[in-house]
């Protein structure tokens, strides 16, 4: 990854944080807990994912949870 890309990966970063920021009004910590609730969602949806789906139609493919 070459130098330019990631600058441009880091200002992605920065507008992405501060858009969760200003959705939030500057609170930082419900910033956080919204994310985390994300997060916790997402590994829920994988987890159920994991249960139905027919390891044949991924190829061996499996979720990892962390």
């Amino acid at each position: 990854m070459s130098a330019v890309q990631k600058d441009a990966d880091k200002e992605q970063a920065r507008n992405e944080l501060e858009d969760v920021l200003a959705y939030h009004g500057g609170d930082a910590m419900e910033a956080v807990k919204s994310l985390l609730n994300d997060c916790r969602y997402l590994r829920g949806e994988l987890a159920t994912t994991d249960q139905i789906m027919s390891r044949g139609y991924v190829r061996g493919w499996k979720p990892n949870y962390k």
